[in-house]
């Protein structure tokens, strides 16, 4: 396979599904062994220069470091997004925008009222069932929603982004504890460095990087979660074709970023945060935290994107594309319910340095959920497709297999 090729590869959002999948796997299965222990002791492994207060251990620099990676994908998507893409036009995106509120909205609630009743001391978890994992989503989409119109993987693209750019906020906003705002301020003033340096000309690139390194270590060092640095950097990216260029900076550096974020990145992340040792462990797995995790992805996700995309179409201007209905959406608010990467961050977040039985119930929660929402999309994306070729589910007297549809 060629260099080419295998970077084509690794940005599919199939190939990326099952990295994480894989390695996920991988981390629950080497945590509840016998060599549980080894597992433990190589994530704790400590690396990194002293002198810059960057000793951190391994499970650390996979949050912090290279989910940053992550999050800079995220950012460029969401900036191509905004200005050229579906939420350029709010007509457009204002019931997917609509549907990732409420599908963060109600899952929070769900958690609240579980854990609030049984377990005040662990409210702080609230976010954990907010998030939808995009990677994951898209993936499952990809291989079991083939067939159907092409505007459903745009519905949930859309809200997964305004969903992460919700959760970016999340993070920053109430999961920082203290801050340093001389180096919050150092790290904002190299991030507007980079915007300069991302406009100029190709053969400046490689100043790109150094430049990126040092906006996140102040970052890091300022107390925000260093992953927002990521976004920041993403943010600045022009979205439009500048300089005599084709193809504007956002799709290019996508285009060159997103394969090692999709095969390094997030599977290192899910295999440093997935490990959670159920068979030997101490403490129990079932508990309020878990089960408001739980009821948040499979219950609070469909519920609150289903029903503000109700009210948002019933009692406003705003409409779905065409071939898509309500009834089609059901697939896309379950799968909104895998959370798995931004979920275990927030999670490892949540309860840091706190009770380690709230951290490994959490976790084992995600994992649950995120895999039942998984499987019960599959199985009603399975049924749909099979459903609609001869379908008109909106009623246009146009088949909708004569639409664009996915994997089409």
């Amino acid at each position: 396979m060629t260099r080419n090729r295998l970077r084509q590869w690794a940005a599919l959002d199939t190939t990326s599904g099952a990295l994480l999948l894989i390695a996920a796997t991988i981390a629950v299965v080497w945590a509840n062994s016998p060599w549980r222990d080894s597992y433990s002791s190589l994530l704790q492994t400590e690396i990194g220069p002293e002198a810059l207060h960057l000793h951190l251990s391994l499970a650390h620099w996979a949050s912090d470091g290279l989910l940053a990676i992550f999050f800079f994908v995220v950012g460029v998507e969401l900036k191509h997004e905004f200005v050229a893409g579906s939420l350029r036009d709010l007509k457009l995106a204002g019931v997917p925008i609509a549907a990732a509120v409420g599908g963060m909205v109600t899952p929070a609630l769900c958690y609240v009222v579980v854990v609030a009743a049984g377990d005040p001391d662990a409210l702080r978890g609230w976010a954990i069932p907010t998030a939808t994992d995009i990677a994951f989503a898209l993936a499952v989409l990809a291989i079991f929603g083939r067939g159907l119109p092409l505007p459903l993987r745009t519905f949930l693209l859309t809200l997964a982004v305004v969903d992460d750019l919700l959760g970016i906020v999340v993070i920053a906003t109430f999961y920082t504890d203290e801050i340093d705002f001389v180096m919050l301020v150092g790290a904002i003033a190299v991030v507007a460095v980079f915007a300069v340096l991302v406009r100029q000309r190709w053969q400046l690139w490689p100043l790109l990087i150094p430049v990126g390194l040092l906006a996140w270590g102040l970052m890091h060092a300022s107390g925000v979660h260093a992953t927002v640095a990521g976004v920041l950097l993403g943010f600045t990216v022009p979205a439009v074709a500048i300089r005599g260029e084709k193809l504007p900076r956002t799709e290019r550096l996508d285009e060159a970023v997103r394969p090692y974020s999709a095969a390094i990145a997030l599977p290192v992340f899910a295999f440093a945060a997935a490990g959670v040792t159920v068979i030997g462990g101490e403490g129990t797995i079932v508990q309020p935290v878990s089960i408001g995790i739980v009821l948040g992805l499979t219950v609070g996700k469909l519920v609150g994107v289903l029903g503000s995309t109700w009210l948002m179409t019933r009692f406003t201007p705003l409409r779905l594309p065409d071939a898509i209905g309500i009834r089609d959406l059901l697939p896309i608010g379950m799968l909104t319910g895998v959370g798995f990467t931004v979920a275990l961050l927030i999670a490892e977040l949540s309860f840091e340095g706190g009770s380690d039985d709230h951290a490994a119930a959490a976790k084992a929660a995600i994992l649950a959920g995120s895999v039942i929402a998984a499987a019960l999309a599959a199985v009603l994306l399975r049924w749909d497709a099979r459903q609609v070729r001869d379908a008109d589910m909106n009623r246009d007297d146009i088949p909708d297999v004569n639409r664009d549809v996915i994997g089409g």
